[in-house]
């Protein structure tokens, strides 16, 4: 478990985290998630004491980084791992001396170097490129090395700083289905910052959403996009529900339980009602189809309308526009 709590940390005047509080359980996929500048990587680099913090603390099962003295911090970052946008491999090396690399640096005994760095590399499907060196790979193959070597020593925590950034649509997906197979398969907790919103959506089960140095929304990924907060909805593109219809009205949020059902249509049918559809959204979430639609309704048919819905559970905003 990482507890972080009250954290602060700044520059000389410049303050880049301030006041930061959560917890990331064990063996969660967490996201953190801003703009460019919010302290993000800043945050990630606290968590395995790249960065010293000005107050506040981080604990990781239990125990604080600030109390770390230097073997401790060697020890951490054993057992917390990181992967970066630009894969950071040693272009003179191949990819399974690469892999070895932090293995030799902690003395492994030689003769288990290569067979754990080939296991490691078939893990992420690199059987056929031992002997590649980086200019040879794709970019999506050379952050499959950067994996297997943050994996090299069996760590716990695996910290993701915009690890899919610098890859196309297709290899990011590849990507995040080996991060998840790694999470599924290793029980390893994979904390993953990112601007990228289909990342969130993809391979996140909880997200804190950072702005200017603060955590402005923070749960379930589900909850978040479904019912975001303003934070959110400047990173989601969702400022289009400021500029609805005049009158009222209702958006509708579908779960995962609603997703597949003819709810509007059995209410048109059911409540004999005239209303227009005015906005919809579907997202996919880890294969999950979950979204919201706003209808615009007559005003005396408001009240039943919400009876209706909230009486087969759904969750309703009403939105109203006077101008």
């Amino acid at each position: 478990m990482i507890e972080i709590t009250n954290l602060v940390k700044q520059y000389k005047e410049l303050s880049v985290i301030k006041d930061v509080s959560f917890t990331i359980e064990k063996g969660e996929i967490f996201g953190i998630v801003g703009r460019s500048g919010v302290g993000k990587s800043t945050l990630l680099r606290c968590i395995n004491a790249l960065e010293p913090v000005n107050s506040g603390d981080i604990l990781i099962d239990g125990v604080s980084i600030r109390s770390l003295d230097d073997d401790g911090v060697r020890n951490l970052r054993k057992k917390v791992s990181m992967i970066f946008q630009n894969f950071n491999l040693l272009n003179q090396k191949s990819a399974l001396e690469n892999v070895t690399l932090p293995m030799e640096i902690w003395g492994y005994d030689k003769k288990v170097l290569r067979a754990r760095a080939e296991e490691l590399l078939d893990l992420v499907g690199l059987k056929d490129k031992y002997n590649s060196k980086p200019r040879s790979l794709s970019g999506g193959e050379k952050q499959r090395v950067a994996i297997a070597r943050a994996l090299a020593l069996d760590p716990e925590i695996l910290l993701c700083d915009e690890a899919t950034s610098a890859l196309d649509p297709n290899t990011t997906k590849e990507i995040l289905a080996l991060l998840k197979k790694i999470n599924r398969e290793l029980g390893l907790t994979l904390v993953v910052v990112t601007h990228q919103m289909e990342v969130v959506k993809d391979i996140c089960q909880r997200v804190a959403v950072m702005e200017g140095g603060k955590v402005s929304a923070l749960g379930k990924v589900e909850d978040l996009f479904l019912n975001p907060a303003k934070s959110l909805k400047k990173l989601i593109g969702e400022d289009e529900l400021e500029i609805l219809p005049r009158g009222i009205n209702i958006r509708i949020f579908f779960t995962k339980e609603y997703s597949n059902q003819t709810i509007i249509t059995n209410m048109s049918k059911d409540l004999s009602v005239d209303f227009s559809i005015v906005w919809g959204k579907l997202e996919n979430f880890s294969g999950n189809v979950l979204g919201s639609l706003v209808i615009n309704v007559n005003p005396e048919d408001k009240e039943k309308i919400e009876q209706y819905l909230i009486g087969r559970g759904l969750n309703v905003e009403v939105i109203s526009h006077e101008y």
